[in-house]
């Protein structure tokens, strides 16, 4: 990360999360907010943050509770999205100019949540006209997910593709035994997906064990719970979908019919893995800059 970053304590109901700035706002300067996965801490922005313009922009991350140096909630109901869209608006509180709006973006799990934030905005005073655009990578909506399930006639061959893709989220959900395989075996982990992914060495930090340890309870508290029954989900935010071709985790049944939910979206597809983000930072940040000058 810059070393010129600011770092805040920002409060969101009874926790703080660590919030970073790498530039500073200012008049004509948009704020881009960036939101990280599973089981990641924002230190996983750092290779797009060196190619993203800092001395036009105002860009902001941080760490989602249970992760990195956030704190984490005492209880399974405190991973509900609702929950990580209240962090959102207090970061948005804190770090985003008056009468200005955001451009988001978000990877993974971080994608989901702002997936949250896009169905709630037109209702929410926190998020009312305060979100300019969304670039979502290598995520998608659990809304969106449900929908597509609930119409899955003539697509059931994609169905059953994504579901073999998703096979560890069931795993997660289970009781206890996710939760010591990550304890024991994190280092191991670590390896096998640095490698496979294509990842810098260093890319998983300390932090590891106990991000994916409490993360285990994003999915507990929110998959089977939204997919079975999502919410009518519908946005005129202009959308940006950035697929990964090579995603070891996402199908492209996630691309079908998003015109259902969004008035306004475009897709792009990178010959590159999950993690986009770390391996293919150029492509990704291209992209994110078009998409902000195209929607000021």
């Amino acid at each position: 990360m810059p070393a010129t970053s600011e770092i805040l304590r920002v409060p969101s109901g009874d926790l703080a999360l660590e919030v970073r700035e790498h530039s500073p706002a200012g008049p004509g300067r948009p704020t881009v907010v960036l939101v990280h996965g599973y089981p990641d801490q924002q230190d996983t922005w750092a290779a797009l943050i060196d190619r993203l313009p800092l001395d036009s922009w105002h860009v902001v991350t941080y760490d989602v509770r249970g992760a990195g140096r956030s704190d984490a909630p005492a209880g399974r109901d405190g991973y509900r999205t609702q929950r990580l869209v209240d962090d959102l608006v207090a970061v948005l509180d804190a770090v985003l100019p008056d009468g200005e709006r955001v451009h988001l973006l978000g990877h993974d799990w971080g994608s989901a949540q702002l997936w949250d934030a896009l169905a709630v905005e037109p209702d929410h005073p926190g998020l009312r006209g305060r979100i300019a655009t969304y670039t979502s990578v290598s995520g998608f909506s659990l809304d969106h997910a449900g929908w597509l399930l609930a119409h899955r006639q003539g697509r059931r061959g994609a169905v059953v593709r994504q579901l073999l893709k998703s096979w560890y989220v069931g795993y997660f959900c289970l009781p206890v035994l996710p939760a010591l395989t990550w304890r024991l075996g994190h280092r191991t982990i670590a390896r096998v997906l640095t490698q496979r992914e294509g990842l810098p060495a260093d890319h998983w930090g300390p932090g590891l064990r106990r991000n994916a340890v409490n993360g285990l309870e994003l999915y507990r508290a929110n998959i089977l719970r939204r997919v079975r029954r999502p919410r009518r989900l519908r946005t005129d935010v202009p959308v940006l979908v950035v697929y990964a071709e090579r995603d070891g985790y996402i199908s492209p049944l996630t691309l079908e019919d998003l015109d259902v939910p969004c008035a306004d979206v475009r897709v792009e597809r990178l010959d590159a893995g999950h993690w986009c983000i770390v391996t293919h930072p150029d492509e990704v940040a291209a992209l994110l800059v078009r998409h902000v000058a195209e929607h000021p």
